[in-house]
């Protein structure tokens, strides 16, 4: 069963977002983190990731 949405305290690299959503998802977080950079390049994936950093509650 996934988790709950949550940016974890450990295994992150800027804020926990893409581990975050992996963890949630029971995908790779290698996978989030490149589908951020993509989007990024070919969209608005920073005001995306920054959203995400604001609504998702830190972990325990």
């Amino acid at each position: 069963m996934a988790s709950s949405l949550v940016r974890p305290r450990q295994g992150k690299i800027i804020a926990g977002v893409c581990a975050g959503l992996a963890d949630r998802f029971g995908i790779s977080r290698g996978l989030v983190r490149l589908g951020f950079v993509v989007f990024g390049i070919v969209g608005a994936g920073e005001i995306a990731y920054i959203i995400a950093w604001i609504v998702m509650p830190k972990g325990d």
